[in-house]
C-alpha cells in the first residue's frame, strides 16, 4: 500500500470492490468471485438501473452523466450500509472524490487493469455504454482511459491484470490476494492484543 493510502476498517464487514475500465471484466469475475467467496453481489449499475425504473442508457439521456453519477454515488452508500459484499462498480465511479473516499473506507478495492487494445477489443459494439457512442470507438475509449487512468490507480489497494485474463482466472487471483490480505489482517490485530 503506497504512502497517503488509507487502509480498510478492520472488521469483519469489510467488502470487496472492484474498479475499472469498461470490459475490464468487473461484472463477470464479481459473478464468480462472489460465489466463490460466500458473498453477495452488488452489480452498482444494475442496483442504479434499478432504483430508478430505467436503462442505465434511459438515465444518461434522461439526466446526463451527472444525474447518473448522482444517482451511483447514492446507490453505492446505500450499498456499503453493510459489508461483506463484492461490488462491481461502474467504470467511472472513480470520477466523485466522494465514492473513492467512501470506497476506501469500507472495502478492499482491486483495479482490473486493461490496456486501450483490451478494451477497444472486448467493447467492439458499444451496445449499451453511453459514454462510447458517436465517433470513433478507439478515440472515445483512448480519451476515457487517458481521463480516469490516475484515478483507478490512486483509488486502488491493489492491481489485477486483466488484459488476457479470464473471468475465472482474474476471480481466483482476486480471492487468493483477499484470503492472504485477510490472514495478514487477523495477524496484525492478534499482535496489537
Amino acid at each position: 500500500m503506497g504512502a497517503g493510502k488509507t487502509q480498510p476498517g478492520k472488521g469483519g464487514e469489510e467488502s470487496i470492490a472492484l474498479i475499472g475500465f469498461m470490459g475490464a471484466g468487473k461484472s463477470a469475475a464479481g459473478t464468480l468471485l462472489a460465489a466463490k467467496l460466500g458473498m453477495t453481489l452488488v452489480d452498482l449499475d444494475e442496483v442504479v438501473s434499478g432504483q430508478a425504473g430505467m436503462s442505465v442508457e434511459e438515465i444518461f439521456r434522461s439526466e446526463g452523466q451527472d444525474g447518473f453519477r448522482i444517482r451511483e454515488s447514492e446507490a453505492l452508500r446505500m450499498e456499503l450500509k453493510t459489508g461483506e459484499k463484492v461490488i462491481s462498480c461502474g467504470g467511472g465511479v472513480v470520477l466523485r472524490d466522494e465514492n473513492i473516499e467512501l470506497l476506501r473506507r469500507k472495502c478492499r478495492i482491486y483495479l482490473l487493469e486493461i490496456t486501450k487494445r483490451a478494451a477497444i477489443e472486448r467493447l467492439d459494439s458499444a451496445v449499451g455504454r453511453p459514454l462510447l457512442e458517436g465517433g470513433d470507438l478507439g478515440e472515445r475509449v483512448g480519451k476515457l482511459m487517458e481521463e480516469r487512468s490516475e484515478r483507478y490507480v490512486s483509488a486502488a489497494h491493489e492491481v489485477i491484470d486483466a488484459d488476457d485474463a479470464t473471468p475465472e482466472e482474474i476471480a481466483e487471483e482476486i480471492a487468493a490476494r483477499w484470503q492472504r490480505y485477510r490472514s495478514e489482517q487477523r495477524g496484525e490485530h492478534t499482535r496489537s492484543m
